[in-house]
């Protein structure tokens, strides 16, 4: 079952309350999108863990309801 975008941003909003989100629908099936995620929680951390903060907020659905996601993070400027 695919995901629908609004989902996937509230996920991450819980996670992390304070960003700005963007998310793009790659394919128009509910299963690749893109994901512009900005935080100021990101400040210091390595690209590879503000990632991880970013799948983490997913709660497992990558690879299942949620097949692909090209994710761009980085703190506000």
């Amino acid at each position: 079952m695919a995901m629908q975008a609004n989902e996937i941003e509230a996920l991450i909003k819980a996670a992390l309350p304070d960003a700005g989100i963007k998310i793009d629908d790659l394919a128009g099936d509910g299963d690749h999108y893109a994901a512009t995620v900005v935080s100021e929680q990101f400040r210091g951390l390595s690209r590879v863990r503000q990632h991880q903060i970013v799948y983490a907020a997913l709660r497992g659905r990558m690879g299942g309801e949620l097949h692909a996601l090209a994710l761009t993070t980085s703190v506000p400027e």
